[in-house]
């Protein structure tokens, strides 16, 4: 156990930030909303990192502060967030692929301006950026309280006047507009809490790199995370987490371990290992097609749980007639 996470101790850690990335995504998705700006705000908050702890917050110890990194946290949220509302409000005006293409633009903006500001280190970006942990896989510490915590809030956002407003307006903007919901407040709301969580994850995955640069924050990011959600599953959180780990682990350990097998053709073990992209668009196709809702749906969980109350009930009440 401890040389299985020796060794891929950066692809776990990866597979709970992605997760976190993925959720980020799937809360304009849960509003209709197809909005692909999370990558930009992700890069956000890791520009806002890496310039706070190389900048402002330089440590002389040998491991940056915790209190610090979760200072840089709140930051990163808050300015992803002011910047998600004056985004919002005009971009949200669009629907389906023509606000997919706004946002898209929109996270080239962000790209373009980093490129050339000095602040950000241009094309090559701000390096040296201060470790709070001794090791990698260290920053699961930090990493999945925010996965729990997260999940936690989307349960109860589901649950809630607000969550079921952002699932009307899914389902039908026109009936939801028609019922009393106000469509836009609701639509950036959501728009904006899934670009306040992007960014808060950049912050960690800032100093998990420990260098920061344009290349973060990408279209290829936007297809990554729209395809953890779409095969995780597009009705419910538990879907994000879900794809998160099964596309890690078939990425990362499946597949590279099928392209260092011996004898393969050269051609076929270079495109299982650095085919991510062409791979992602496989699965969208495939899973659009046999698994419109992903792999885990509202239907499932349902199921699940009433399993899981039967097999309780049985359990107690055999139980009970022992004790009896």
């Amino acid at each position: 156990m401890a040389e299985f996470f020796s060794t891929y101790e950066s692809s776990i850690v990866y597979m709970v930030l992605e997760a976190l990335l993925g959720l980020s995504l799937y809360l304009p998705l849960m509003a209709g909303q197809l909005s692909l700006a999370s990558p930009g705000f992700y890069a956000l908050g890791g520009y806002i990192a890496a310039i706070l702890s190389t900048k402002v917050f330089p440590s002389s110890n040998n491991l940056f502060p915790i209190p610090l990194l979760l200072l840089e946290m709140l930051i990163a949220g808050l300015f992803s967030g002011i910047l998600a509302v004056i985004v919002g409000i005009p971009a949200l005006r669009l629907r389906g692929i023509y606000l997919a293409i706004a946002t898209i633009a929109f996270v080239e903006v962000l790209r373009v301006v980093s490129l050339n500001l000095d602040i950000t280190g241009g094309a090559v970006g701000i390096f040296g950026i201060p470790q709070p942990f001794q090791s990698q896989i260290e920053y699961l510490w930090i990493a999945i309280p925010l996965l729990l915590i997260s999940m936690v809030l989307f349960y109860r956002l589901e649950r809630i006047r607000t969550g079921r407003a952002f699932i009307a307006i899914r389902e039908d903007e026109l009936a939801a507009s028609a019922m009393g919901i106000n469509p836009t407040y609701y639509k950036v709301l959501a728009f904006t809490l899934g670009a306040i969580l992007a960014g808060i994850v950049g912050v960690i995955s800032a100093h998990f790199l420990n260098t920061w640069n344009a290349r973060q924050g990408t279209f290829d990011a936007s297809i990554t995370y729209l395809t953890i959600v779409l095969i995780g599953g597009s009705r419910t959180f538990l879907g994000s987490v879900v794809g998160a780990i099964v596309l890690k682990v078939l990425l990362e350990i499946i597949l590279r371990r099928i392209a260092d097998i011996a004898g393969l053709p050269n051609w076929l073990s270079q495109f299982l290992r650095d085919g991510r992209l062409i791979i992602y668009g496989i699965l969208i196709v495939l899973g659009t097609i046999f698994f419109p809702q992903g792999f885990v749906t509202p239907d499932i969980l349902k199921t699940l749980q009433t399993k899981l109350k039967k097999l309780i009930f049985k359990t107690s009440k055999r139980t009970s007639n022992y004790d009896g």
